[in-house]
């Protein structure tokens, strides 16, 4: 079963036994597959595997303790071996094993502050996740945003003496700013999720943001406007 391996604590420490544990589930899931198969029987009891912070794997019963020492991975993945393709049922146990992974990960990472949580996934993250390595995909890469005529262009707004104010989530453009801080942002008509590839505009009475769509404001239009009211505040009547 899973070890703690002297219960890290810090970002840097709980990364690396991340990593760890996930080198070994690989292992058993690519270069030791044809052994992993073996070892599924379907007529053993409830089978789990482990990986190790020494970078192997295990296939083991289920921890007895109860609560256990560390989140369990998913019980009796022997029993659908023979039931599904095999590259099906290797798949579905890469999917079990990346969940039972973050949840291994933000367990020792329980008294971590937000700032070190944020860190910490934007470190998993950047690493591809079991179940893209076992099929063989390849993760999909934001689309730059295009210096000219792109929609995110528009993603301003002005101050009261006409002078562009540019949000500050939208002004740093790295990948990490652009995970970590553009997701936060929610369009205050629809309520979906910051995109870089559409326009956007926020309201210089109540600072919420919003798609252009939803507002019925083109990034042309938006150029003309000294101070934009949203629907909400121009119902208001706010001045």
């Amino acid at each position: 079963m899973a070890s703690v391996s002297s219960s890290p604590r810090t970002v840097e420490e709980i990364f690396k036994d991340y990593s760890a544990r996930r080198a070994g589930i690989i292992r058993a899931l690519t270069i030791d597959v044809d052994e992993f198969y073996g070892i599924c029987d379907p007529e053993k009891e409830n089978l789990c595997l482990y990986g190790h912070p020494n970078e192997t794997w295990e296939v083991n019963l289920p921890a007895e303790e109860v609560p256990p020492e560390l989140p369990e991975p998913a019980l009796g993945i022997n029993f659908a071996r023979d039931g599904m393709n095999r590259r099906d049922w290797l798949s579905l146990i890469a999917v079990h094993s990346d969940c039972w992974l973050l949840s291994v990960a933000f367990y020792l990472g329980a008294r971590l502050n937000r700032n070190e949580r944020k860190r910490l996934f934007s470190l998993i993250n950047d690493l591809q996740t079991v179940f893209e390595v076992v099929t063989e995909r390849k993760p999909v890469k934001d689309k730059p945003n295009a210096d000219s005529g792109s929609k995110s262009r528009g993603s301003t707004k002005r101050s009261s003496d006409g002078q562009p104010k540019i949000n500050p989530k939208l002004a740093d453009e790295s990948y990490e700013e652009d995970e970590d801080e553009h997701s936060e942002t929610l369009c205050g008509s629809c309520g979906g999720n910051y995109n870089a590839d559409e326009f956007w505009i926020g309201c210089d009475i109540c600072e919420r943001w919003y798609h252009g769509k939803c507002v019925k404001i083109t990034p042309a239009k938006a150029e003309n406007i000294k101070q934009y009211k949203c629907p909400s505040c121009m119902k208001r009547g706010r001045p």
